[in-house]
């Protein structure tokens, strides 16, 4: 039998959600068969597999990476910001007007 990490197996709560999907009389097949060289239902392998891609994916999308040239020119523009244009002391003014300050 292959390795086998459930994804799911350290999630503490009950399973009461439900899924379904429609696939391949084939890609039943596959998985199942799959799910079965590694000891687990078709059930517990595809909800494993789905949650790990998902989680990899959700990862991918709240991180950035930058490049140096990249890291440099934030830290730059950090260091030294632009002098506060027209339109952004009007729209200070406003905010100042209209929102009470709990400080």
């Amino acid at each position: 039998m292959l390795n086998f990490n459930d994804a799911t197996a350290n999630i503490d709560e009950p399973r009461t959600a439900r899924m379904e999907q429609r696939t391949t009389p084939r890609a039943k097949a596959q998985i199942q068969h799959a799910g079965a060289l590694l000891g687990v239902d078709d059930a517990t392998f595809i909800t494993s597999f789905a949650l790990e891609r998902a989680r990899a994916i959700i990862a991918d999308h709240e991180r950035t990476v930058l490049s140096a040239e990249d890291r440099e020119s934030i830290v730059a523009a950090l260091g030294s910001p632009p002098a506060p244009t027209d339109d952004l002391r009007e729209v200070m003014a406003l905010h100042s007007t209209h929102v009470e300050s709990s400080v």
